[in-house]
């Protein structure tokens, strides 16, 4: 039986999940979200991807990336940043901050509890936060990332009892108790947070929405993309594809192009190079084995179509290197559309 496409990629892309501020603030407050760069080493070494999430425990606020609007929040209510785009969270919408300061983050970064800013001068507190970061691996293939907008904000519907409303209700437990182990609880919270609000995400998808979120949707693509991502070493067809999916080969072919965005033997080539760089980073298999993990028959063959779409050799990934003047991997993977043999 086919697995769940998006379990499978949060898996393979290791998304994991720290928590790094728990923030109280005074109005009028702004903090300004730190670089990418100065946050990532300390969550996943080697990950090159950043998600910033906030969570409004109390009082109200406002989110925004710098140079667009900004979102208004209340309490019970999460914000996404996907791209970790610079990002400013206020008492004001129009209000400015700079980032922390290197320090900052190191003693955050450091602690063994989440990290406490305190703003609250000598008034009452108008704003409690729960910030935090989740990494993952956005390269060659993170088709989860090109889907997704640069903002999510979520909550839970009034007496809903929500998970959103039980994460806050544990997230606030953990920071108050300050027990033994609560980093990881709340590591694992912002883990599960995140896939709640993906759910939210493509439940809200208007009926016409393309991407691999809206595929997800689809029950018949959906089942495609779970047996690609089950079975990734199996000489799938897009006849086989489609006798699964309980749709003709036409009719698959088309709606898997049009709605995730490249054919049905594109998307599993892509996808068992994703695979094969998670396995080859990790340095525990050889080229032969991931070779045929993945579907290829021999090692010189994965090699040679390895290199053709990422743009360098196994060997070469394996050592953390990237050809800058290599070929985008959309561009190069255009030319893979048949599994390999």
């Amino acid at each position: 039986m086919a697995g769940d496409a998006l379990s499978d990629l949060l898996k393979t892309v290791r998304l994991t999940g720290a928590t790094f501020f728990d923030i109280e603030a005074q109005d009028p407050w702004a903090i300004r979200s730190p670089a990418p760069s100065s946050i990532l080493p300390r969550i996943l070494p080697g990950a090159d991807h950043l998600i910033s999430y906030h969570v409004l425990t109390e009082g109200r606020c406002f989110a925004r990336i710098v140079g667009q609007a900004a979102i208004p929040m209340e309490a019970g209510e999460v914000v996404v940043f996907t791209h970790s785009d610079p990002h400013i969270m206020s008492s004001n919408p129009d209000m400015r901050a700079e980032p922390p300061t290197a320090d900052v983050l190191e003693i955050a970064a450091a602690s063994q509890q989440p990290f406490a800013l305190n703003y609250v001068k000598d008034g009452s507190l108008s704003a409690r936060l729960v910030c935090g970061y989740l990494a993952c691996h956005a390269l060659p293939f993170n088709p989860l990332l090109e889907a997704l907008p640069p903002v999510i904000k979520a909550g839970d519907a009034k007496g809903d009892g929500g998970w959103l409303g039980q994460f806050i209700r544990l997230a606030v437990s953990e920071l108050a108790e300050k027990r033994a182990g609560s980093e990881t609880v709340l590591t694992k919270l912002s883990e599960l947070m995140f896939v709640d609000v993906l759910r939210r995400y493509v439940e809200s998808l208007p009926p016409r929405q393309t991407g691999w979120l809206a595929g997800l949707r689809d029950p018949h693509l959906s089942k495609a993309l779970a047996l690609i991502h089950d079975r990734p070493a199996h000489n799938w067809t897009v006849e086989a594809l489609a006798k699964e999916s309980a749709l003709s080969r036409t009719v698959l072919a088309e709606r898997f192009s049009k709605i995730v965005g490249m054919p049905p033997m594109h998307y599993l080539a892509k996808w068992r190079m994703q695979i094969a760089s998670e396995l080859l980073s990790a340095g525990n298999s050889n080229v032969a084995s991931i070779a045929a993990d993945i579907g290829y028959e021999s090692e010189a063959a994965f090699s040679r179509a390895f290199k053709k779409m990422i743009g360098v050799p196994p060997s070469a990934w394996r050592l953390g290197v990237r050809a800058a003047s290599g070929p985008g991997i959309d561009e190069a993977a255009g030319t893979e559309s048949q599994p390999a043999g």
